[in-house]
């Protein structure tokens, strides 16, 4: 089992940046792909960005394009998103996942992101 838990959430006006991280424990040895996801109120969850094992591969959702970086250091077993020039619709609880195939099997418990205009 792997346990995440982000942190790094918080309120911020828009035009600014925040920088989450999300923290790996566990059976953290495989090489395990990360993501992270947004879900504002009232709406499903969304993806936002992702990134292989190696650091070399990495996705984004159009939404966040040029905006958030994602980010790993395998050697602290954490993940890290840094989200600049943040707007009102970036607000949402952001949950780090970890996954070896296709779909995402470990969840962190998210954290608060709001973005005031």
């Amino acid at each position: 089992q792997v346990q995440l838990v982000e942190s790094g959430g918080g309120l911020v006006q828009a035009g600014g940046s925040l920088r989450l991280s999300c923290a790996a424990s566990g059976r953290t040895s495989l090489p395990y792909i990360m993501g992270w996801f947004r879900q504002a109120p009232g709406k499903e969850r969304e993806f936002v960005a992702s990134i292989s094992w190696s650091g070399i591969s990495i996705a984004y959702a159009d939404a966040v394009k040029g905006r958030f970086l994602i980010s790993r250091d395998n050697a602290k077993k954490t993940v890290y998103l840094q989200m600049n020039s943040l707007k009102p619709e970036d607000t949402g609880v952001y949950s780090c996942a970890a996954r070896i195939g296709t779909v995402y099997q470990h969840w962190g418990q998210g954290t608060q992101v709001t973005v005031s205009s």
